[in-house]
């Protein structure tokens, strides 16, 4: 039986495709057999993530996304480089836990800068012709968080942030449906990346716990969101747009 979500033959863009969810994203689209177009600032962990994956013709371009007037022209160059792309998924984000009082300008707009403005113009310069395959369906997918749905506290601008990017998605799924290009975001809950094990090294064991508790399934992995950012790409999300797909355990039900 054809594997719905093969991804043979397709060209793919990640970002922050050096360490996490963006690693284990490149991970599974190409053991799905896509080609891989890896992106992200730390060259040495690029090479690490194409070491990972499933040989073929894959490529590793370094790039800074704060510098948002240039991305346009980068992924012209890339598709110049690699051929017409088929997907995009960003996946590279910025953290911080502070409270308002204690934010600043500067953490702020680093944070916006990557987690929402580069979404908004890697869609821009995604669309641009010669950088997409002409005549093909394509899929963007922005990762945003379950902290884009619901409220913490201390977490305020990275909230902003997540939640700007599910509107966003509605929004230039809307308009970029006539150019068959679907948009949509996943959500994850906490999943073990370097970021989360950091937090469990600050915390108390208590706080921790208390973390795991509102997962009824558990803490996830990188691969449960991967997996998630894969079915929307697939022939498995053709009539999938505009929409938010969660991958949390169950935080979100209660």
């Amino acid at each position: 039986m054809r594997n719905p979500m093969d991804l043979s033959g397709r060209t793919i863009v990640v970002t922050g495709a050096s360490s996490g969810i963006g690693r284990e994203t490149a991970v599974v689209l190409a053991e799905l057999g896509a080609r891989l177009v890896l992106a992200g600032r730390r060259r040495e962990e690029l090479d690490r993530t194409a070491s990972l994956l499933e040989p073929r013709d894959h490529r590793v371009e370094p790039f800074d996304l704060a510098a948002l007037d240039a991305i346009p022209g980068w992924l012209k160059t890339v598709a110049d480089r690699a051929g017409p792309l088929d997907d995009l998924v960003h996946s590279a984000g910025v953290h911080f836990t502070l409270p308002l009082r204690a934010t600043g300008t500067p953490q702020y707009q680093d944070l916006m800068r990557v987690n929402v403005d580069a979404a908004f113009f890697l869609a821009k310069g995604f669309r641009q012709k010669g950088v997409r395959r002409a005549g093909s369906g394509s899929g963007i997918v922005f990762l945003s968080s379950v902290m884009g749905l619901i409220g913490q506290a201390g977490i305020s601008a990275y909230s902003a942030s997540k939640g700007a990017l599910v509107s966003m998605a509605k929004s230039l799924a809307l308009e970029l449906a006539r150019e068959s290009i679907r948009v949509n975001c996943v959500a994850p809950g906490v999943v073990r990346t370097r970021m989360a094990e950091h937090a469990e090294q600050v915390l108390t064991s208590d706080q921790y716990a208390a973390i795991e508790a509102l997962h009824p399934l558990g803490i996830g992995t990188p691969r449960d969101a991967a997996l998630a950012v894969a079915f929307l790409l697939a022939e498995t999300g053709r009539w999938i747009t505009g929409t938010t797909l969660v991958v949390d355990g169950g935080y979100t039900a209660q």
